[in-house]
Order: C-alpha cells, then sequence, then structure tokens
C-alpha cells in the first residue's frame, strides 16, 4: 500500500498512514478550509487498508484543537475503525491530548462513547 505522509500547516493536521511501519497517525491542528477534499484520501486509503490490515493497528490521535467539520470527518474515520475491530481485526484508538485541555480530552471521552473500538486517553504535558 501507498503511504499517506502530509506535512501539517496551521490549519491542516500531520497525516501519516504508513502501513508497512505500523504508523497510524494525525496530529496537530484541523480546520482545512474544504474538509472533504482533505480528509478523502485519508478515508479512501483507510478503506484500501481494511481489506488487507496488518496484525494489529494502533491509530493516534494526537490533535491539539479541530473545527466543528473537522469533527465529522475524524468520527468517519473512527467508524472505519469500528468497522475493522466489528470484522475481527485487533484495533486500538489512542487518543492524546494536552493534559490541561479539558476540551479535548472530552472530545475523546465522547468519540469513545459513539463508537465500539477499543479506546485509549492518554494525556500528556506540553513542553
Amino acid at each position: 500500500m501507498e503511504t499517506i505522509k502530509i506535512m501539517g500547516t496551521d490549519d491542516t493536521p500531520t497525516v501519516i498512514l504508513d502501513a508497512e511501519n505500523d504508523i497510524f497517525e494525525i496530529s496537530g491542528r484541523s480546520l482545512p478550509e474544504d474538509v472533504t477534499a482533505f480528509y478523502d484520501p485519508i478515508l479512501n486509503w483507510l478503506d484500501e487498508y481494511a481489506g488487507s490490515p496488518n496484525a494489529k493497528t494502533a491509530f493516534n490521535f494526537k490533535l491539539v484543537y479541530f473545527n466543528t467539520a473537522s469533527s465529522k470527518l475524524l468520527l468517519d474515520i473512527l467508524m472505519k475503525l469500528e468497522q475493522m475491530h466489528e470484522d475481527g481485526k485487533d484495533v486500538v484508538v489512542k487518543w492524546f491530548y494536552p493534559e490541561d485541555d479539558e476540551d479535548m480530552q472530552e472530545a475523546g471521552e465522547e468519540y469513545a462513547d459513539i463508537v465500539d473500538v477499543p479506546f485509549e486517553q492518554i494525556g500528556y504535558t506540553l513542553n
């Protein structure tokens, strides 16, 4: 599978989808002008990946901010992971959030309530 590597900007997150090296991560800020155009390749990649996933998929979300439009697309990603989990694949979501950011912590908790996939909340300290 082709690897997706998108370097983040002020408005778009860094995205690394590298099945060969077991790296599945979205990090930074997500408020792209055209959220659908930004996330479509990611969703399409996940569709292809789901056909033949790795033995274990640990998907890391390390977002510090996302807008309302992005929240829907993030849910779409989580629902694809949920489908893989329901198909018997070993999937875990790791939701990283700055320890002092209750909004990002709560966002992770809300997503964990919506999707049926193993979900880890991981607080960290910003340097």
